[in-house]
């Protein structure tokens, strides 16, 4: 993992990277903006915190160069980036996305511009194209309904609600933590300090938020780059100005550059569309891990005991030393292992379809798909974007497992065999089958996945039928049941026959 969640320093720092940031402008003046507040909407900035060193508005101190007499100057200016801030609104959740998408769209004001017909009338007719060529390679019919151009701000606008749901989770998790961590007289002191932090919390995970996804915007070519679909259901889209310019750098056709990306846009929808429980299966795995975020108790009170109060220095130290950083539990491990294996397993089968789509009408199909392995594996913008949430980075290793094993797959089970391994989760390769594609290939001995689901549903019914048949007659808890031992056992009640089993009641 190459990051960790909403700015959060990883425990294996890079230490040229820190000797860089050193050596580099404000030297060791820290950090000049370490809460992640960036510029307010309008233009403006958050007002500098006096005494706080590398904030901006310091007054020239130094570490230990805090100025009491600044305090009310100080509480007046965070009361002011308060109230800026709540004119957004946006800030009752953990993550204030007005504010996010405000600094998004103001970062991307002056480097984008807005779209021509004729960029429109490109898109619709490469997803047309695609949609034709994509048929055959398949079983999944056309899954989007409207084909659209996107400039970045409209990816911004379009995507918020699913960046939504993806950062809620952890944010909330990440802000409770802290919370819970405290002692309980700590908290009842705090009183409403609490609320806040919390506040200031919405703000700076929305600042965050906000410029990443205007960096973000400014290089996505589809609006399913970052592995499923972003925007609207059933909507494809395509952002014409990213486009540009990644053919700029590429010894092809602008034309067949759009309807490569084009196919895979289309394949991304097919497979969304027609296999119902994938995107919420993709999204649970991120709430499953946010649901593990804890922290260390005993870090936030040796973080107490290592603060001067009269240092502000000491404040920057310690959360620079990773003390802030939450704890990874094995169960989150498990939660990214399965979000990273199904990313790799939708993006391989994207990856093998469109192959077979159009690999054979574009003569630059191959150089295409090997551009955008490099493009992912050097930290594209799927990896920046799930890097910024949960931490994930998505491994090429793995993409390329899951195309061989969806290839394979094919070969073998042929186009409806292969897809119908999408019927149903269970049916899905895990990630010691990427390690192995041949072996999950080979290792079942039927090519009929539906006819292995539905045998395996009918041997958990019937084990569930089991458990709930009622006992018979008889058992030792029943009033009046022989032990089991027998009649006549130490210790047992007298027996008596029944008149109609022959012979007289005996005692």
């Amino acid at each position: 993992m190459s990051d960790v969640p909403f700015g959060f320093g990883p425990s294996d720092r890079d230490p040229d990277r820190d000797r860089r940031r050193d050596e580099g402008e404000g030297g060791n003046e820290g950090p000049k903006d370490p809460f992640g507040f960036g510029n307010l909407p309008g233009g403006g900035q958050f007002p500098g915190i006096p005494g706080m060193p590398g904030m901006p508005g310091m007054p020239g101190g130094g570490p230990g160069g805090f100025d009491v007499g600044q305090l009310g100057q100080m509480l007046s200016q965070l009361g002011q980036m308060l109230s800026s801030a709540s004119q957004t609104g946006g800030g009752g959740g953990p993550v204030n996305y007005d504010l996010a998408a405000q600094m998004a769209t103001q970062q991307l004001a002056q480097k984008t511009s807005s779209l021509t017909d004729a960029q429109r009338t490109a898109v619709a007719d490469a997803l047309k194209l695609a949609e034709l060529w994509l048929d055959p390679a398949t079983e999944f019919p056309a899954g989007a309904t409207e084909t659209v151009a996107w400039t970045p701000t409209d990816w911004v606008k379009a995507s918020m609600p699913t960046w939504k749901r993806l950062c809620d989770p952890v944010a909330q998790r990440v802000s409770g933590a802290w919370v819970e961590g405290l002692p309980e007289e700590i908290r009842s002191a705090a009183g409403p300090m609490l609320a806040m932090i919390g506040q200031m919390g919405g703000l700076a995970f929305g600042s965050q938020l906000g410029s990443g996804l205007g960096q973000l915007a400014a290089e996505v070519l589809t609006g399913t780059e970052v592995g499923f679909p972003v925007g609207p259901e059933r909507t494809a889209a395509l952002l014409p100005e990213a486009i540009e310019k990644f053919t700029g750098g590429l010894d092809r056709p602008a034309s067949e550059v759009m309807i490569y990306l084009a196919a895979r846009e289309a394949a991304h929808h097919r497979l969304f569309a027609h296999v119902p429980w994938l995107r919420e299966r993709l999204l649970g795995a991120v709430e499953d891990y946010a649901r593990g975020i804890t922290v260390d108790t005993s870090r936030i009170e040796d973080m107490a005991r290592q603060i001067d109060p009269s240092n502000p220095a000491s404040i920057q130290e310690a959360m620079q030393s990773g003390m802030f950083e939450p704890q990874t539990t094995p169960e989150q491990k498990a939660a990214l292992a399965r979000l990273e294996t199904l990313l790799a397993l939708i993006e391989g089968w994207v990856d093998t379809v469109v192959a077979e789509g159009v690999g054979e009408r574009l003569p630059g199909a191959g150089a295409l798909r090997e551009t955008l392995r490099r493009r992912r594996a050097s930290g594209g913008p799927a990896e920046q974007a799930f890097a910024s949430i949960v931490g994930l980075e998505l491994r090429p290793r793995k993409l390329r497992a899951a195309a061989e094993l969806w290839k394979l797959l094919g070969d073998e089970r042929g186009i409806e065999g292969r897809d119908a391994v999408w019927a149903h989760p269970d049916l899905l390769p895990d990630t010691d089958d990427l390690d192995d594609p041949a072996a999950f290939v080979h290792r079942r001995d039927t090519d009929d996945p539906i006819a292995e689901l539905e045998k395996q549903f009918a041997a958990e019914a019937a084990e569930a039928a089991e458990q709930e048949k009622p006992e018979e007659p008889g058992t030792d808890d029943e009033p009046g049941a022989a032990s089991a031992e027998g009649p006549g056992a130490a210790g047992d009640a007298p027996e008596k026959r029944d008149d109609d089993e022959g012979g007289s009641p005996r005692t």
